[in-house]
């Protein structure tokens, strides 16, 4: 059994995987870089709140509602701002976030505004929080995998080709938009549901950049290298917890470190499979046994 603390490291853990996971198929297979991820997991977890609060809602219904709501605002969002490139995307993204954090502040009558919204109900423990990360995963993993997830890849790789291939492009990024949303509003839901209480200032500018830096550290266009960037990230500084007010400095380092050794992240363009371990286990048992 697991204490209170190892609780909520697994819990944390698991709902930062699950928006990561929507972040690298938007950034790592798109190419679409967004400071805005972190609004939409506000949107989820105040409209996950609000169906269990003031609807009673069951747990999971509450849920599909907080993500159907991220998807749906992405959806409005992307038909305005898909057709923009590089920089001009990212910063409509970043402006969106704070826009959804500052109307929440303000939003007192249904949001509690600055002070948040409290009542919330428990559900989100360390089982729930890890049967939806492998069931995000596995999704994630089929859509990437699907004929819809070769597109995005070809989009990455030249967008120009892509659409001369026929695949039409700004129906495949906004898809890919939505798909990140209702990732980042899924992982809100069960936030919420988690910490019982939740304010604005939860869901910052610093949530977005750090899904960005996760999603980059782990590897762009590896979902398995999201959820090695994910544990990275939210246990290092757990592990130098006990270094008090020198914890952040070593994470920092430690982050900075990585980028440098590989700048394509931890795990690049590849995949981590047992079979290809199997593979490289056999290639080096075998070159020892002839050596």
């Amino acid at each position: 059994m697991l204490n209170a603390f190892q609780e909520g490291v697994v819990v944390v853990v698991c709902v930062n995987l699950i928006a990561v996971l929507g972040m690298s198929v938007l950034t790592g297979f798109t190419r679409l870089f967004s400071f805005g991820n972190a609004g939409f997991m506000s949107i989820g977890a105040y409209a996950a709140a609000i169906c269990s609060v003031q609807f009673h809602l069951p747990f999971p219904l509450a849920i599909i509602c907080g993500a159907f709501v991220a998807g749906l605002v992405a959806w409005l969002l992307g038909s305005l701002t898909i057709r923009l490139r590089g920089d001009y995307f990212l910063i409509s993204c970043l402006g969106f976030g704070e826009c959804v954090r500052v109307l929440f502040n303000y939003a007192q009558g249904v949001t509690g505004g600055a002070n948040g919204y409290s009542g919330i109900p428990y559900h989100t423990t360390a089982a729930v929080a890890f049967g939806c990360a492998v069931l995000a995963f596995v999704i994630a993993w089929n859509f990437i995998h699907s004929r819809f997830g070769q597109s995005l890849s070809a989009i990455r790789e030249n967008e120009v080709a892509a659409a001369a291939n026929g695949i039409d492009v700004v129906r495949c990024k906004k898809l890919s938009f939505v798909f990140s949303a209702l990732y980042a509003g899924w992982s809100g839901g069960l936030y919420a549901h988690y910490l019982r209480h939740i304010t604005p200032a939860l869901f910052n500018l610093g949530k977005s950049s750090e899904l960005i830096i996760t999603t980059v550290l782990g590897g762009l266009g590896s979902l398995t290298g999201s959820v090695l960037g994910t544990l990275v990230v939210q246990l290092l500084p757990e592990i130098f917890r006990g270094m008090a007010e020198y914890r952040m400095l070593f994470y920092g380092v430690a982050v900075v470190l990585v980028i440098l050794v590989r700048p394509s992240g931890l795990f690049g363009y590849r995949e981590f499979s047992i079979t290809g371990v199997i593979r490289f286990l056999r290639r080096k048992l075998g070159g020892e046994a002839r050596a």
